[in-house]
Parts: C-alpha cells; structure tokens; sequence
C-alpha cells in the first residue's frame, strides 16, 4: 500500500484516540483548551523564526552567500505552522520539533545526509575519449 494514503488515513485516527484518551483524564474542555494553546504559540513562535530565517538569509545574500540553509528553514517553518494548525497532539508535537531551530537543524541534516549520501549506483563512471574531427582529417589527406 502507498505510504502517503496510510499517512492520510492513519494520522487522523491516531490524533483522535489520542484527544479521546487525552479528553477522558483531562476533560474535554481542558483537551481542547490545551489544543487552541499549542496552535496559537506556535503560530506566534513561527512567525517569530519565519523573521530570524529571513533576516539571516539577507544577511548571507548581502556576504554574497547562497542561503540555502535558510531556504530549508524557511520551508520547515511553514511545514511546522500547517501542523501546528492542525488540531491533534501528534501534528502539534511534529510542527514544535520542526519550529525549535536546533531540532529543525538536525532534521535538516538527517534530510541532507539521507538524500546524497553517496552509494555505489550514484557514482558516475568516467569515460576516457578523445574527439575526432572528421573535417581537419580529410583536408589533411
């Protein structure tokens, strides 16, 4: 089965029961309020590293600097606001792990290393040729 469609279905289903049993030894009004918390302080928070990532990736363009990791960052960073928005514990618990600029720089790496890492299909093989050009040939003849 795609992985994507257990994500879409599993996620969902396993952010409810969380809630449920969250809702039954908090109470479903504390559950919720808990909720409306982490989406609102977390949007805060985003919206504060969205402006660091910015100001760090001006600051790397003006050392005529390609800014590449901000780019990744700022790209976590909006990740991290639509789960935050999301209501659920799971999606609440990924978006801060995204958010937190030391967390986000460890998954950024992880990504990194696990994208390149270099494997014995990746190397190119090197071909030695020389050019012939058939013009100089003939008008040497």
């Amino acid at each position: 089965m795609n992985s994507l469609l257990i994500l879409i279905l599993g996620l969902p289903i396993l952010e409810i029961t969380l809630m449920i049993k969250i809702g039954q030894q908090i109470g479903a009004f504390n559950t919720i309020l808990i909720i409306f918390f982490t989406a609102i302080v977390g949007i805060y928070y985003a919206k504060i590293e969205g402006l660091n990532t910015i100001k760090l990736g001006m600051v790397n363009l003006y050392k005529n600097k390609i800014p590449f990791y901000e780019i990744l960052s700022g790209a976590s960073i909006a990740i991290a606001a639509f789960l935050l928005i999301l209501p659920g514990f799971i999606s609440d618990t990924v978006g801060f792990f995204f958010l937190i600029p030391f967390t986000r720089k460890i998954i950024i790496n992880l990504w990194l290393r696990n994208k390149y890492k270099k494997s014995p299909q990746n190397e190119t093989n090197i071909i030695d040729a020389e050019i012939i050009d058939e013009k100089k040939e003939k008008d040497e003849l």
